[in-house]
């Protein structure tokens, strides 16, 4: 399967649900983009290599680092390599020594590693055709992309049940006010529902 390089564009709050994030990849060269939700931990995590900060003792991932560095272990890339029922699964595709080693890993965490790295990300067309979302094209093209269903906790239900109210228009529209906000777990929600819609 041909890879697909992305890139970390936004770590983004989410304003409807508590304690939760979004990260999104966006396709290089491309405008699919790919949010997965994390937790606060874990976009902490990514959000002090992002902005090059220095804590004064090694946080997890740094200290991961320090390890793999002591031992000659490189970390070539990090590929996003499945989607089971809403969860990201990833591989850290390491060398030492002239061996290529695969390592199962939380994608959150394969991030945060990748970003202290500067190592690239990848992940297979069908896992961004799934899961990913299409930004309007300059031709103002709207997405074909299909969905992933994210877990959603019962707090969420209530601002779920709100969509199914509108008509595909209405959503279509704020879908678009949301990702101008860059609210990407609302975004999420909002494309599910609409091709729910579609598939029916």
């Amino acid at each position: 399967m041909r890879k697909i390089e992305l890139e970390i564009v936004a770590l983004s709050h989410s304003i409807t649900q508590t304690h939760s994030y979004a990260v999104v990849l966006g396709e290089v060269n491309g405008l699919r983009r790919l949010p997965i939700v994390i937790g606060g931990f874990e976009a902490q995590a990514i959000a002090v290599a992002l902005e090059k900060m220095q804590p004064s003792r090694p946080l997890t991932h740094d200290l991961m680092k320090n390890f793999m560095n002591a031992f000659n272990i490189e970390l070539h890339e990090v590929v996003i390599s499945n989607l089971q029922e809403g969860i990201f699964y990833s591989k850290l595709i390491c060398y030492s020594n002239d061996e290529t080693i695969e390592i199962d890993s939380r994608t959150s965490d394969a991030l945060a590693l990748a970003v202290r790295f500067g190592c690239p990300i990848f992940t297979y067309e069908n896992i961004l055709n799934s899961a990913g979302i299409l930004l309007d094209d300059p031709a103002g093209k709207k997405s074909g992309v299909k969905p992933v269903t994210p877990t959603i906790s019962e707090h969420e239900k209530g601002a779920e049940d709100d969509l199914k109210v509108l008509n595909l228009d209405e959503l279509n529209q704020l879908l678009q006010e949301v990702l101008e906000q860059e609210d990407y777990i609302r975004a999420i929600a909002i494309r599910d529902e609409i091709n729910s819609r579609k598939s029916r």
